[in-house]
Order: structure tokens, then C-alpha cells, then sequence
């Protein structure tokens, strides 16, 4: 980001930034990926990134918008610490033609994981696309059509309960310890990877309940075999007008997860300005805003040290739940 300079300048100074000024932008719009670009999803197939990813590279091609393909690889494991590895290590290798879909474990695996040696301030900053929102979710055959109903089934269970996630101490798991903490249930968390795993879960009567995010959900929603009980969210869904939200129920509790895209660490300048303009396209086409509205997504298009910022507070906020949780 180019700051106005407030202090006098001498004239072969105010040269120089004129002429910088006046080919910068000249040389960052030059550069185009040489070859396929690696779009690393670090979560399971059929899940919200997944699904998110596989758009934006439909988008993408059908438009024309990038000289090279952007080729889809899913690295869910140790709850995205593969995808984190791999990424980190592109710094040495390929920075430029390297970019990773990422959620909130983002911030919770480099923390609960310190020998991985991920810093998240070193990733480049490239779009937040959306936030993603939350729903408490059941089968329909349990009868369940309330969160009271939910809590008594729940409790009589104890932790024969399975409650279905992605993940091991991420978004799914938060939301199932703040779920035991708010309401004196044990259920037991099973993890998965990825969140169309776990709503097949709960679509098969393997699991009680799960947390997923609504495009998990949405067809077997649709057809009618699970039920939205509550939202984790500010204010209704308007996909979901007879969820109530756990502010409405007297949990003054809200969470989203970002769906980001994330730089390797050591991409150029030029390179980061090519991937903020392309996914800036993106989010600004009919078929990404079209498919925010679809999927309950929130949240406005940040990058750069707007971004930056925005990882840094969310980092602290879940620093501070995984300490309550006991998990670091």
C-alpha cells in the first residue's frame, strides 16, 4: 500500500517517486503465472472449501481470467497442518505459482501445533472471499425440532451423543465445547475429514447432531432428512427463517469462519497484486455473489494489510478459546 509522504521532499527525491509511481503498477500488472498454479484446499473433499475452491476455478476458466490453470489439491490432514507444511515450504521452491483456500483452523493448528513452525503473519495476504456461518443440525427422524428438545436428548444420552465435526480442536470442535460448557451436556466429538463426510454422517444415523456450515448440508437439508435447530450468527439466515439464533435462545454467542486465499510466504509483489486483482474479479462476478447468498456467506472482500489485520485479531480470539478449552 503507497502512503501519502506528508514531510517536503527535494526535488530528485520527488523524481524518483514520480517515476516509481509511474511504472510500478506498469511492472505488477506484467507479470501472469508461467505455469499451473497449485490451489491447495486445506480441508476434505465435499466440504464448504471444497465446494467454495472448485467454483472460483470454474469461474476462473470460464471467464478466460488466468493464463494458466488453477488445479484444485486437497490436503486435509493433522486438521490442515499439511496444507500449512506445504505451503510454508513453497517459500524456498515456488511462492508465486502457490495458493491455499483456508478456514479458521488457520489460526488454531499453527498454535496447538508449534513444531510445524508456521508464523501465519509470513503468508501472503490475498482475499477474504466470505465468512462462513454455523448451524446446530439434527436428523430428522430424532424428532428433535428445538435446541430444549436438543438439550434433554442430549443430556440423556451423555457421551453416548455423537456429535460429528471436522477436525480435531478447529471450528466444529469449539462450537461442540461451547455447546457441553453452555447447556451442562457431555457429548462425545467424533472428527472427520471434512464437513461432507460429517453431514453423510449425520445423513446416515451414524452421528446425533453436527455443526455444519449450510452448503454441507444443503441437500440433505433439501430433502428433507435433517434439521436446522439454531444459528451460531448475529441475526437469522434468511435460508433458514425458522432457526433461531443462540443470541435469540440467551447464549450471547456468535461465530464464522473466514473463507480466505492465502499467498505462500515470499511471493512477490507483483505475483500478490496478480492473485488480489483476480480473486477481487471473483468475488465481484454474479456467480460468486449468487453463491454467497445461496450459502448463508457473510463478510466483505478484504486483502492486503486489511487482511493482515483481520488474521491478527482473529488469531488472538481464538488463542484465548483454545486456553479456556485447555488445548494450548
Amino acid at each position: 500500500m503507497i502512503k501519502m509522504l506528508k514531510k517536503p521532499l527535494g526535488l530528485c527525491m520527488l523524481i524518483f517517486t514520480g517515476i516509481a509511481l509511474m511504472f510500478s503498477p506498469m511492472s505488477l500488472y506484467a507479470w501472469e503465472p508461467q505455469k499451473p498454479v497449485e490451489f491447495v484446499i486445506m480441508a476434505g473433499k465435499g466440504g464448504g472449501a471444497d465446494k467454495m475452491a472448485r467454483l472460483m476455478q470454474t469461474v476462473i476458466e470460464k471467464k478466460g481470467w488466468s493464463s494458466m490453470p488453477l488445479t484444485p489439491i486437497n490436503k486435509p490432514g493433522g486438521s490442515g497442518a499439511e496444507a500449512l507444511v506445504h505451503l510454508k515450504n513453497r517459500a524456498k521452491s515456488d511462492p508465486n505459482h502457490t495458493i491455499m483456500v483456508t478456514l479458521n483452523s488457520f489460526y488454531t493448528t499453527p498454535m496447538r501445533q508449534p513444531g510445524l513452525g508456521v508464523d501465519i503473519s509470513t503468508f501472503t495476504p490475498v482475499a477474504r472471499m466470505a465468512e462462513d456461518t454455523f448451524l446446530l443440525w439434527v436428523h430428522k427422524d430424532s424428532g428433535i425440532t428445538d435446541v430444549n428438545q436438543f438439550v434433554r436428548a442430549a443430556k440423556s444420552k451423555g457421551s453416548d451423543w455423537i456429535m460429528a465435526g471436522t477436525g480435531k480442536l478447529q471450528e466444529d470442535q469449539l462450537l461442540t465445547d461451547f455447546l457441553n460448557a453452555a447447556y451442562g451436556l457431555s457429548m462425545k466429538y467424533v472428527p472427520y475429514k471434512g464437513g461432507g463426510k460429517v453431514a453423510k454422517q449425520l445423513a446416515g444415523k451414524h452421528a446425533n447432531s453436527t455443526v455444519n456450515n449450510p452448503s454441507e448440508q444443503e441437500g440433505f437439508y433439501k430433502a428433507g432428512t435433517t434439521v436446522a435447530l439454531a444459528a451460531f450468527t448475529d441475526n437469522r439466515l434468511e435460508m433458514f427463517p425458522d432457526a433461531p439464533t443462540f443470541k435469540e435462545l440467551g447464549k450471547d454467542y456468535v461465530y464464522y469462519m473466514q473463507r480466505s486465499i492465502v499467498g505462500a510466504p515470499g511471493m512477490s509483489y507483483a505475483a500478490a497484486a496478480y492473485y488480489q486483482r483476480l480473486f477481487k474479479r471473483v468475488f465481484d462476478s454474479d456467480e460468486w455473489q449468487n453463491y454467497r447468498k445461496k450459502k448463508s456467506l457473510m463478510g466483505d472482500f478484504l486483502t492486503g494489510t486489511e487482511l493482515q489485520d483481520y488474521w491478527q485479531n482473529e488469531r488472538e480470539i481464538h488463542r484465548n478459546i483454545l486456553k479456556k478449552m485447555g488445548a494450548i
